[in-house]
Parts: structure tokens; C-alpha cells; sequence
């Protein structure tokens, strides 16, 4: 099951593009354009996402698609 995250894009004053993921904070980052914007934040949330689970906090985003057994 896909889970899907919606991302807000919006043109800044100052011409760059801003895009946010809301559902998951700490996830915004700026392009020349909407498709830079984009492109970074996809890999930002990542970021976010992996950060999360090295300090064990919940990342329930993900517990749909994928998960982890670790053998003795």
C-alpha cells in the first residue's frame, strides 16, 4: 500500500520555489523551480524519515510500506 504525503509548493516573492511537505515537519526546502523545489524535498523528507528512525523516534508514515526483522 502506497502512502502518500502531499506537498504545498508555492512562488516566493524573490522568484525561488518553496515546497513543504505539512504532514511531516522539518520537511521545506527552496528551487529556482517548483521541479528543483520539489525534487529536494522529496529527498529532505527522507532525511527526516532516516533521522528519525536512528534516534528511534516513531515513523509511522512508513509502517505501511516497509519494514525491518532482524535475524540472530
Amino acid at each position: 500500500m502506497a502512502v502518500n504525503h502531499r506537498i504545498d509548493t508555492e512562488l516566493e516573492d524573490d522568484g525561488r520555489w518553496i515546497a513543504e511537505i505539512p504532514d511531516l515537519p522539518g520537511a521545506m526546502a527552496y528551487g529556482d523551480s517548483r521541479d528543483a523545489a520539489v525534487a529536494r524535498v522529496k529527498a529532505l523528507a527522507l532525511r527526516v524519515l532516516a533521522d528519525r528512525v536512528e534516534n528511534g523516534e516513531p515513523v509511522p508514515q512508513t509502517a505501511d510500506f516497509f519494514s525491518f526483522s532482524v535475524t540472530p
